[in-house]
């Protein structure tokens, strides 16, 4: 079976002032699909750069990134947001919540992109809610939601519109620890029922052991590419989650933030 992402000497290069910053060195890389794929590294080793050249949020200096039989390195920025549009979905550290809208409307919005009615939008944006135990805040702004309600309402969004990959940067980097273990839990839960292909940039080793396959970058050149064996992903699944019996419904989930309502 052909990998559903895969790179072909991918380099980027920066130009900071005279200097040349090489981000990325030649990186061939292969993801099958299916597969929640972590990638981990120091700062500044890359990772970052790497993710958004795999899900077309930047142009490589040279190689070439393909997305199925797609290669969305090669395309205009119309072709990219039309691609994104109909085959990916994003969860990002920083939430990017539009603050004048619901929850609801939040998560309908890239439904609104494709020409889904109004009625539809809503209803599926309520059942993705309610799969991530927030349908009690669909008619809440983002100023009234912790940081970690508002991080499940951007994966909500992110699956949405049924893409068939998902990209996430440090998602559960602005919350507190069970907050970020119920979060993935979540994540990779809905990875397994939906067939989603993932993949997630974290700097929280413990999470990344949990995952299917684990790209290792240093200094911008893939040190390691490794799928993990059942037995052992499994053992580091049971390991992180086993202090959340009975609390992985997330409704009531925490975050290190303060919603912005209860600070005035």
């Amino acid at each position: 079976m052909a990998p559903i992402i895969r790179t072909e000497k991918l380099r980027k290069v920066y130009a900071v002032g005279k200097e040349r910053v090489v981000a990325l060195n030649d990186v061939d890389l292969a993801i099958e699909k299916g597969e929640f794929c972590c990638i981990v590294g120091q700062s500044g080793s890359g990772k970052s750069t790497l993710l958004n050249m795999l899900a077309g949020l930047e142009k490589p200096t040279r190689g070439k990134v393909f997305i199925g039989k797609h290669e969305i390195s090669a395309m205009t920025e119309t072709e990219l947001a039309r691609f994104r549009q109909a085959h990916l979905g994003f969860i990002f550290q920083s939430y990017n919540l539009l603050p004048t809208m619901t929850a609801a409307e939040n998560v309908a919005l890239p439904l609104l992109f494709k020409g889904v009615d109004k009625a539809t939008r809503m209803r599926l944006a309520r059942k993705e809610l309610k799969n991530m135990g927030l349908l009690g805040r669909a008619n809440h702004l983002p100023t009234e939601m912790s940081g970690g309600q508002q991080q499940r309402v951007g994966i909500a969004r992110a699956f949405v519109s049924s893409p068939k990959v998902i990209f996430a940067d440090e998602p559960t980097g602005n919350l507190d620890s069970m907050t970020s273990k119920q979060v993935l839990y979540r994540m990779l839960e809905m990875s397994k029922h939906q067939k989603v292909t993932f993949v997630m940039v974290t700097h929280e080793p413990e999470l990344a052991q949990c995952a299917d396959r684990i790209v290792t970058i240093l200094d911008g050149k893939v040190q390691s590419s490794v799928v993990q064996d059942d037995e052992t992903k499994q053992k580091y699944r049971d390991e992180l989650f086993a202090d959340m019996d009975g609390n992985l419904d997330i409704g009531g989930a925490a975050s290190k933030e303060t919603p912005a309502a209860a600070q005035s």
